[in-house]
């Protein structure tokens, strides 16, 4: 009856184990963008009224993921 016990926590422990870190399954992170912004304000200097002015920001993706940019606002 003991060895049935035993063999039985054997058994437990050996799943658990080979589950967890026996075989090298990665715990890798999903995949995701990361977007950066170097600048995210911009001061325009006076001008005439009815003068058309623009300005490029710059975005960059850190991330591994594709980065999607939906919609834009400004201040």
């Amino acid at each position: 009856m003991k060895f049935k016990i035993y063999a039985a926590f054997f058994l437990l422990f050996c799943m658990v184990f080979f589950q967890t870190s026996a075989f090298g399954v990665s715990k890798q992170t999903p995949q995701s963008p990361s977007a950066v912004v170097p600048e995210s304000r911009y001061t325009f200097a006076p001008v005439t009224d009815g003068t058309k002015i623009t300005h490029d920001f710059v975005i960059q993706n850190k991330g591994t993921a594709l980065l999607k940019i939906e919609s834009v606002k400004t201040g």
